[in-house]
């Protein structure tokens, strides 16, 4: 199931639509069996019942760590960063075989929000996964919280080799550490056109998709859920 949300309006990709009171649609991808009935059940536009493990995604400063640290607050599950299965202090990484293991440990429970764009772990949490909030903002949203983040982490890197009494390779630190930058202009265009093809795979059908086009539409997508959450039976 797919639903892309662009402020108040949403488009769908097959199938018979509904809308919904903020002009919404919902499409349900038609498969027969057991998927189809599953995601007939969830309608995580507008409530996250039945949605039990939820992945979060989006280009490199669209905020999905802080969105799935409040939303993980607020439905009382495990959150999972995988950037903090990967990434050690002063930005260094483990090897993947690590990464990969710390991964299937950490979405081994029934209920999680896991935030992460990872191809090397995709295998691993696409399957597990049965609900993705797929936060698609413009180029220059994530750029602009990226440049905040860069100029945070020059900071940090720049008082811990004063601290240390370091001066060598700092350059190539302040460089790792804007590395964000870069990933999202490259990886802007590519996940547009990659993700609507991931989704409509076979073995993706299981999960439904809510696609936020923008920090207001996420906003009112996270207000929504949580009031329905509070005012459920």
């Amino acid at each position: 199931m797919t639903l892309e949300n662009e402020e108040e309006q949403t488009k769908t990709q097959g199938g018979d639509g509904q809308s919904t009171s903020d002009s919404e649609t919902v499409v349900a991808n038609p498969l027969s069996g057991q998927a189809t009935t599953k995601l007939s059940q969830r309608d995580p536009a507008n409530t996250l019942s039945g949605c039990n493990r939820i992945l979060i995604l989006g280009r490199t400063g669209s905020g999905k760590t802080t969105l799935a640290r409040e939303l993980a607050a607020a439905l009382g599950v495990p959150h999972v960063e995988l950037d903090a299965l990967y990434f050690g202090p002063n930005f260094s990484t483990v090897p993947l075989s690590v990464l990969r293991e710390r991964t299937s440990a950490a979405i081994a429970g029934d209920r999680w929000i896991t935030d992460g764009n990872k191809k090397a772990v995709r295998d691993l949490v696409w399957p597990r996964a049965d609900t993705v909030i797929w936060l698609d903002y413009s180029i220059m949203v994530s750029l602009w919280r990226l440049g905040k983040r860069a100029l945070w982490r020059t900071s940090v890197l720049k008082t811990q080799a004063v601290q240390a009494g370091e001066k060598k390779g700092l350059a190539r630190k302040f460089l790792s550490g804007a590395k964000g930058v870069l990933t999202a202009l490259r990886s802007h265009r590519g996940q547009r056109r990659e993700y609507p093809r991931l989704f409509a795979l076979p073995e993706d059908q299981h999960l439904a998709v809510v696609r936020l086009r923008s920090p207001r539409a996420t906003r009112r997508w996270l207000a929504r859920v949580i009031a329905g959450r509070v005012n459920s039976p």
